[in-house]
């Protein structure tokens, strides 16, 4: 392979990463052309309204939400409940604090990666590249099998012997994804990810209203709400629990989010993260507990899977469910698409004729899509791959690298121990969290691969 390299320290990424920045430079290719090219005519269109639809789009999907019942019934109800109103203020605390960096140095950083250079020099770049990279491929991962499943659900409500498996319909929805992963970068997606929004909304809607029903039509001495098993089989429950709750409140792509919302910038964003965290805050809370509540232990890791009746009800959250999560895919892709064009961008030999660069970007997602899929397909255990994306990849973005990075760069407000107290503790937490979430994770995908063969059909 051709080496790639960078720009010398070109001066959209000055801050105080010192010599790293001639490190990265012979490294890789940088982002400018992407940010100069792609996103050049749609950034700063956007309103808080659009902000909104983002952040909410990506980070209160079904697939996110719907296994929260499941990590409360890991840990159990006073763990559970302290872990998710903690990881929620935490994250609409941490998101804030991102938002804040917005030109902290004077220069726009139109990614997470970018803003991580800004500040960390090469190895924040790299980091941040790793872990919005295992976060973006966990993500859409389990966002194949929720789809997969959902569409398996609805399918089988109305052809209740049909032939198909969840594999096919995790192919369907690939090649689907497939055509949305055509349009050029995330302010064309503005229209979809507000339907998703109100996707959301209804999914929420109709899951907590049809659990209720469920759970008073349960026979409540059946119910149980004791942790089971053993010791080191309770810890490893909990620890995947933690991962599932990180997982849910994954956003990887704040930056690029607001890099396509119009002046003023910060006070924009603020104002759509705080509509986003509206719809967590009422969604999230509201399903995990009475989820738990109505199934006890025996919830399942997509807690669609556990409601029995009504089916036309049943049938309706899970077309909303696949309308939601199809515009988080097409967010979390993003990064490594741009990774793709920032290549063929580079290349000196490219010729420059008008169908080269579509007919580029067609190949290589439908690399991506093929990868996404297959591995989609063969190893479909959903909650697994909800923790071990939570703990690897969500931990270190939305909550450890935040805080770190708004003390890193100087923004404290005068009298400002507490804060600085508080950012610590919260990196120290959160890395541990994301270390027992991913032994948790691994455990349980072990566990999975024994029992199951590959393209099980759950």
């Amino acid at each position: 392979m051709a080496s790639i390299r960078l720009p010398p320290t070109p001066e959209s990424y000055s801050g105080d990463g010192g010599n790293d920045r001639k490190e990265v430079s012979h490294v890789m290719l940088d982002d400018t052309i992407h940010s100069n090219t792609t996103e050049t005519s749609t950034a700063g269109n956007g309103s808080w309204k659009h902000a909104a639809f983002h952040v909410a789009t990506t980070i209160a999907t079904p697939a996110a939400y719907a296994p929260l019942p499941f990590a409360v019934a890991s840990l159990g109800w006073p763990l559970g409940v302290i872990s998710l109103v903690g990881a929620t203020l935490t994250t609409w605390y941490s998101s804030n604090l991102i938002a804040s960096l917005w030109k902290w140095d004077g220069k726009k950083h139109t990614t997470y990666r970018h803003l991580a250079y800004s500040i960390y020099g090469s190895w924040g770049y790299w980091s941040i590249a790793f872990f919005q990279q295992v976060a973006s491929l966990g993500n859409n991962i389990a966002i194949q099998i929720a789809a997969g499943s959902c569409l398996k659900a609805v399918y089988k409500y109305y052809h209740e012997d049909g032939s198909l498996t969840l594999q096919h319909f995790i192919i369907f929805f690939g090649i689907f994804e497939l055509v949305l992963s055509q349009l050029p970068n995330i302010h064309s997606l503005r229209w979809l990810n507000a339907v998703c929004t109100f996707s959301t909304i209804g999914f929420a809607g109709t899951t907590i209203g049809v659990t209720i029903y469920n759970g008073k039509k349960i026979d409540r001495g059946t119910v149980s709400h004791s942790l089971q098993g053993s010791s080191s089989s309770k810890m490893f429950k909990a620890f995947n629990g933690l991962g599932v709750i990180a997982f849910s409140f994954g956003d990887a792509m704040l930056p690029e989010i607001q890099s396509t919302i119009r002046e003023p910038v910060k006070k924009t964003m603020y104002k759509g993260i705080a509509a986003a965290y509206t719809i967590i805050l009422l969604s999230y809370w509201q399903l995990a507990f009475l989820g738990y509540w109505a199934f006890g232990t025996g919830v399942q890791p997509f807690i669609v899977a556990s409601l029995s009746t009504p089916k036309w009800t049943i049938v309706m959250a899970n077309l909303f469910a696949v309308i939601q999560i199809s515009g988080c895919f097409q967010i979390y892709c993003r990064p490594t698409y741009a990774y793709f064009e920032d290549i063929t961008a580079s290349s000196k030999k490219m010729s420059r004729l008008p169908f080269q660069n579509h007919l580029l970007r067609l190949v290589y997602t439908t690399v991506y899509m093929g990868l996404i899929t297959l591995v989609a397909a063969a190893m479909p255990f959903f909650g697994d791959f909800v923790s071990i994306c939570g703990a690897i990849g969500f931990t270190p973005l939305d909550f450890v690298f935040p805080v770190l990075a708004h003390l890193k760069a100087g923004k404290m407000p005068k009298h400002s121990s507490l804060i600085v107290i508080l950012n610590i503790l919260i990196a120290t937490w959160f890395s541990a969290v994301a270390v027992m979430g991913c032994i948790g994770a691994v455990k349980f995908i072990t566990d999975d691969v024994r029992t199951y063969k590959f393209f099980h059909d759950m």
